[in-house]
């Protein structure tokens, strides 16, 4: 046996990882970006399922994916719950709808605030303020550990506190429309990118609102 070859370092038996995975991972961080955002760069990669291969969202489609298989299981699960029909269960009957921005409705595609401005007047009959800094200042602070489903959750994401707006559905998710390139989707507030940029919370009080 060689000097060379003795010494040869070894990979660790299950220590290598799909090619899948490490190529989808690239994309994450590319796709988790600011309402405003510009379009993530393409990476083109034959190392993606085929399925994958051409969709511009790569991290939005399997986690749509993931959503409809969740959602298909709902009455047959025990404890499973879905949001209610109200501002978050609205929400999710846009997943998948592409972003735009500027986009305020479904045909055409929707950015962040458009999304929770469509989801407001669709399910309670409110017309909130079109631009993510407006709407933060309706309703009521809500302090992170008292979020309840409907509740408006905004982070910084362009260098302002405000710049970025979701809806949050309970257990750390929330449904937003993310950024260029992605669609309307789910995801958790507890990952680093989102925990990091955090800037608060607002409760819409209807009766309140419809009265002013």
């Amino acid at each position: 046996m060689s000097l060379d070859a003795s010494f040869a370092p070894r990979t660790p038996a299950g220590s290598a990882r799909p090619a899948a995975l490490r190529a989808a991972a690239a994309f994450l961080c590319a796709a988790l970006a600011g309402c405003a955002g510009n379009p993530p760069a393409r990476q083109a990669s034959s190392d993606l399922p085929a399925w994958l291969a051409n969709e511009p969202d790569p991290i939005g489609a399997l986690i749509l994916r993931g959503q409809k298989r969740q959602a298909s299981l709902a009455p047959a699960v025990p404890g499973l719950r879905l949001p209610d029909a109200d501002l978050a269960g609205e929400a999710l009957n846009y997943l998948g709808i592409r972003y735009r921005w500027g986009g305020s409705d479904p045909e055409t595609g929707f950015d962040c605030s458009g999304l929770v401005a469509y989801a407001a007047e669709q399910s309670l009959g409110l017309k909130l303020p079109r631009s993510t800094a407006d709407i933060a200042l309706v309703g009521a602070p809500v302090a992170r550990g008292e979020l309840q489903a409907g509740d408006l959750v905004f982070f910084n994401t362009l260098g302002r506190r405000y710049s970025h707006v979701g809806i949050y559905l309970g257990d750390q998710r929330f449904v937003h429309a993310p950024s260029s390139g992605g669609v309307v989707r789910v995801e958790r507030m507890d990952v680093r990118y989102w925990a990091k940029r955090y800037s608060g919370a607002r409760r819409l009080d209807v009766a309140q609102l419809a009265a002013g």
